[in-house]
């Protein structure tokens, strides 16, 4: 079952004086949290007055936060989004959504579960486990298929993967 809200984040530390807060993301990039009119601080909506990117980072200013005392009282919570708020192309997938599918290769054998999507600068690695751990990366010379309804990625692999 999908999570009606998704983690994207935790607000590292306050950002001036003026109750802005810097929120470290956990998704793809602070760009794509940056859309979002509304963030959820430890579940609880907060409207979003203002939102920039600065060094990786989003600084947001949130309706109900106007100082640095209030914004210091939300360090170290995490920020999430509501699911059906996020605007994703056809071929992105959530992480979320994808993590535990079983992995099977090009014959229909299973390969593992996908266990971890390990997030690097040159891309994600996906990290499968069966009979041994097996790392992938998620390019589509090797990702052939992701079907997160279905709970299946379909991969092609290669001698020593």
């Amino acid at each position: 079952m999908k999570q009606p809200f998704l983690e994207a984040g935790r607000i590292v530390s306050t950002f001036g004086i003026r109750g802005e807060v810097k929120i470290e993301p956990w998704c793809d990039s602070a760009e794509f949290l940056q859309g979002f009119s509304v963030l959820y601080v430890q579940g609880k909506p907060r409207e979003v007055a203002s939102a920039r990117v600065h060094k990786g980072m989003l600084i947001v200013r949130f309706q109900d936060v106007e100082d640095v005392n209030t914004a210091m009282a939300l360090k170290g919570k995490v920020v999430s989004f509501r699911r059906e708020d996020a605007k994703l192309p056809a071929d992105r997938v959530f992480i979320a959504d994808i993590l535990g599918s079983t992995v099977l290769d090009e014959s229909g054998r299973e390969v593992g579960r996908l266990e971890d999507v390990l997030v690097l600068p040159a891309g994600n690695v996906y990290v499968v486990r069966g009979e041994r751990e097996h790392m992938i990366p998620a390019v589509p010379e090797f990702i052939l298929e992701t079907d997160p309804e279905q709970g299946v990625i379909r991969v092609h692999m290669i001698e020593g993967m």
